[in-house]
């Protein structure tokens, strides 16, 4: 037996490592690709989602908007045709929760700084408080990178529609204040084609490791497609 297995020693190696190949080629073919769902309002918590579109369940895209950035200059959907983008709602005077995530989007920030395919785009729910000058401070004390990132602000009412209306991320405040808004620790990624591709906790460093991946993947997808 011994001089058997001694005879055919390099067959049998040859016969082991083909073994391995072909079934890491059946593997790579049979299991499933990375994909990202593309979000509609009847796919997100009802809370988040303005009443006249909760039940929409067909394309959903990202409407456009006019909104004022920390250098006083008018940002519209144009300044992010063709770009992957994160969005998020926050206010300049919060000590709950945005720290965290202003945070940690400065540290996406310096992960896709060189990277001219991805934005960042995060809106004041005060706007009444976050004037130009006041983002303009915030944006110096955090390092906001003026190319790759926009704080806006603007007229409150439309800065409360694109949030429940495109982004589905925002909740109401206090009934009898209208367009009051309580914003939340959602990120929000939305792809070239203005559809949310994903919802994240700006908190959570774990969660923007998952948005980095993703948004790596995204653009991946992009020079494939």
């Amino acid at each position: 037996m011994l001089t058997f297995l001694r005879k055919f020693k390099i067959l049998l190696i040859v016969l082991s490592i083909l073994s391995v190949i072909i079934i890491t080629l059946f593997y790579n073919v049979l299991k499933p690709g990375k994909s990202l769902p593309i979000f509609t309002p009847s796919m997100v918590n009802p809370e988040l989602v303005d009443t006249t579109i909760q039940y929409v369940a067909n394309k959903h895209f990202i409407a456009d908007f006019a909104f004022t950035n920390q250098n006083g200059k008018t940002i519209t959907q144009k300044d992010y045709d063709g770009k992957i983008y994160v969005a998020d709602f926050f206010f300049t005077t919060c000590q709950s929760i945005c720290p965290k995530m202003t945070n940690n989007m400065v540290w996406l920030q310096e992960q896709i700084k060189n990277n001219p395919n991805v934005m960042l785009l995060s809106h004041s729910v005060t706007p009444e408080i976050d004037s130009v000058s006041v983002l303009k401070a915030y944006a110096k004390e955090k390092g906001v990178i003026d190319s790759k990132w926009n704080l806006v602000t603007g007229n409150k009412k439309d800065i409360y529609y694109i949030a429940r209306k495109s982004y589905l991320a925002v909740k109401t405040g206090k009934p009898e204040e209208l367009y009051d808004m309580v914003h939340t620790e959602n990120f929000v990624l939305v792809d070239q084609k203005r559809r949310v591709r994903g919802f994240y906790d700006g908190t959570n460093r774990e969660d923007m490791e998952k948005l980095l991946e993703d948004i790596l993947f995204l653009c991946d997808s992009n020079k494939k497609g």
